[in-house]
């Protein structure tokens, strides 16, 4: 999942974790069970397309290997979505970074995120979600985290992060960063 143990670079790739597995698998028995199953066909269509559909986009999502996160000399790569990769994709050049933040949203999944904060007057981040509905929606789904950091994470998921080597890589490539663990 991730480049060469020995490279400053920290990079992490999409790709089969225990979530996405647990997912794929039970999207795969629903399925089944949809398929052989005497259910209406409303309900056999409407589940087909939520498990059929949502279990191969993880496929696909696994698959894909593509960059979810990425720390090297020019800055940090928040991946993006597989599904619309080059229009969900952010690179935050070093100067524009004060902080890498690890946060979770708080809810019955516990769920990991990494983010960048970004010094005031930074260029807004390309795609989609950056305008002030966004800053707003954030501040009161993730209290506790700056809108702006929430805007410029990733949720772990899909890929492993690792601690140790991320902060490596920033000490690396710009020793002046923190790597802030907000909880």
């Amino acid at each position: 999942m991730t480049t060469d143990k020995m490279s400053p670079v920290y990079e992490v790739r999409y790709g089969w974790d225990g979530k996405t597995l647990g997912v794929v698998a039970v999207s795969a028995v629903f399925t089944v069970i949809l398929l052989v199953a005497d259910a209406s066909p409303v309900l056999r269509g409407l589940g087909l397309a939520l498990f059929g559909g949502g279990g191969l986009f993880m496929a696909f999502t696994a698959m894909s290997r593509k960059p979810a996160f990425r720390v090297d000399e020019t800055g940090v790569l928040l991946g993006g979505s597989p599904a619309r990769y080059r229009a969900t994709t952010a690179h935050v050049p070093w100067q524009d970074i004060t902080a890498i933040v690890l946060w979770r949203q708080q809810s019955a999944a516990n769920i990991p995120w990494v983010g960048v904060a970004r010094r005031p007057g930074a260029a807004p981040l390309p795609g989609p979600g950056q305008g002030r509905f966004a800053q707003a929606t954030a501040q009161a789904f993730v209290p506790g985290v700056p809108a702006d950091v929430v805007l410029a994470s990733r949720t772990v998921a899909g890929w492993r992060l690792d601690r140790t080597r991320l902060a490596a890589a920033v000490d690396r490539f710009a020793p002046g960063v923190p790597v802030v663990d907000a909880g």
